[in-house]
């Protein structure tokens, strides 16, 4: 089986869901220039997010949560503090790989990681993302452009899941939503995560390494 080169790997920290939606466009833009893959790795202030087909009603009560309407697939969702957000920029037609294959790929990822902490999870027959048996775990929302991937996973590790109430979860009214920590019950970083996240992804998507692109949290450029 072929294996890739390097991806960039970005870990950014805490970062406004804006900025980071404008560097996924300057990162995909030099994907297609012939630019290494991208990972860049987030966590985002408290904002809602509608897919670019999504039903506003879903969208319950938002209250001062910021709402953002982007070009991604999907309903609505949530990201916020204690919530990993995995950004990966990938030229699909380089890899031969499908949409649907490419968000698999994601799924799998996700499934291992919570297997790392001791958590069963597995996608659900005809719906996109990962479940345990109490809920939701993680959301998965994509955009591929010109053949480059946007968009990504987002993977509940420790948040406050009440602002999940404030909407049906990617459409599914009174849709249960879970965390790695509510299953394994106990606290946990998103540092903790952050690398068996990497080393699954990497392992699924079939790189051979990683390199490191501001690296250190807090910085953006």
């Amino acid at each position: 089986m072929k294996r890739w080169g390097t991806f960039r790997l970005i870990r950014a920290g805490l970062v406004a869901f804006d900025d980071a939606w404008e560097r996924q466009r300057r990162l995909a833009d030099e994907v297609r220039d012939g630019a290494d893959a991208a990972l860049l790795l987030v966590e985002h202030p408290p904002v809602f997010t509608l897919g670019k087909h999504a039903d506003e009603t879903n969208l319950l009560n938002p209250g001062n949560i910021p709402v953002r309407r982007i070009d991604r697939g999907g309903d609505v969702t949530w990201h916020g503090p204690g919530q990993l957000v995995a950004y990966p920029i990938l030229n699909l037609r380089e890899r031969r790989l499908g949409i649907r294959g490419h968000v698999e790929a994601l799924e799998r990822s996700i499934v291992g990681v919570a297997a790392d902490f001791g958590v069963t999870a597995a996608p659900k027959p005809g719906c996109v993302g990962v479940w345990t048996a109490k809920g939701k775990l993680a959301s998965i929302g994509v955009r591929v452009a010109k053949g480059v991937t946007m968009h990504g996973a987002a993977l509940n590790v420790d948040p406050d899941l009440s602002s999940f109430a404030l909407i049906n979860p990617c459409g599914v009214k009174g849709g249960a939503v879970t965390s790695i920590a509510a299953e394994a019950g106990r606290r946990l970083a998103l540092a903790e995560v952050e690398e068996p996240f990497v080393r699954r992804f990497a392992g699924e998507f079939r790189f051979a390494d990683r390199s490191l692109a501001e690296a250190d949290r807090g910085i953006w450029t």
